[in-house]
């Protein structure tokens, strides 16, 4: 079994690794790979198990998220997916986003979780939380983790998201209302170019390289996935992309390394 996550800040990553962490009670037994990584292909290929995580966006899947498992459908061809969708408040169907295209290419759909970290959209102050209760977020998460993990164990699934009234639930909760919000996001990263130090980072960890530097300077591409990776890393705050100033940064070692 392995897993297979796209994360921004950090949130999906952390689920992933806790589920397989939980199943094996190993953490040097835990293998999963970022969708980033070209090792991923490999490990799905070589595992009849996989572990697939990711965040939503206004209850969708990113566009990175989609296009990989467009891009490597054939990979997924009798496999049995175990689906974990991580989000701020409320997503619907966010696991049955991803299990709707998957089951088209073949693959078994095992179940679903849905898990509530801490909100990353870090230039929005309308989910933003205090460090400490984004900490009782995280511990009623990993409760959530131990529990679904134990009847995994049992083969009984976890079916978060994947049911018909949540696919309503999540088309008319959110996705009607915000149709094709990310993708129109898409070109409207800001850089503040008064703040912006020319460092590079942003350019260096964006996963969909987004965001070049062309003469000294980081410009976006206008292909932004809206994973809100660079708005928490720019160590000058200067980059937003839904509101115009940085009111947190929201990165998972915030609330996991104290």
């Amino acid at each position: 079994m392995v897993g297979i996550y796209f994360s921004g800040t950090g949130n999906t990553k952390y689920c992933v690794n806790k589920f397989l962490e939980y199943y094996y009670n190993d953490i040097n037994k835990v293998e999963s790979y970022s969708i980033e990584d070209k090792r991923c292909i490999d490990k799905i290929k070589e595992n009849s198990t996989v572990i697939f995580g990711y965040p939503i966006h206004y209850s969708d899947i990113p566009i990175i998220v989609r296009n990989f498992i467009k891009d490597n459908s054939m990979l997924f061809k009798n496999k049995s997916v175990f689906i974990i969708s991580t989000m701020g408040l409320f997503s619907g169907d966010g696991t049955g986003c991803s299990a709707r295209l998957l089951k088209r290419y073949g693959a078994n759909i095992l179940g679903g979780l849905h898990l509530k970290m801490p909100d990353c959209i870090g230039d929005v102050k309308v989910l933003k939380k205090s460090i400490d209760k984004n900490i009782e977020i995280i511990k009623e998460t990993d409760d959530k983790i131990k529990i679904t993990v134990e009847t995994f164990k049992r083969q009984k699934y976890s079916q978060d998201g994947l049911k018909f009234i949540n696919h309503l639930s999540g088309l008319f909760g959110q996705r009607l209302w915000f149709y094709k919000k990310t993708y129109k996001l898409r070109n409207k990263l800001k850089i503040n170019y008064d703040k912006c130090i020319s460092c590079g980072k942003c350019a260096n960890i964006c996963p969909m390289k987004n965001i070049r530097m062309i003469e000294n300077k980081p410009i976006s591409q206008n292909n932004c996935t809206c994973c809100y990776r660079c708005i928490s890393n720019c160590p000058k705050k200067a980059i937003t992309l839904i509101g115009n100033e940085v009111i947190e940064q929201c990165t998972i070692e915030k609330y996991t390394e104290r």
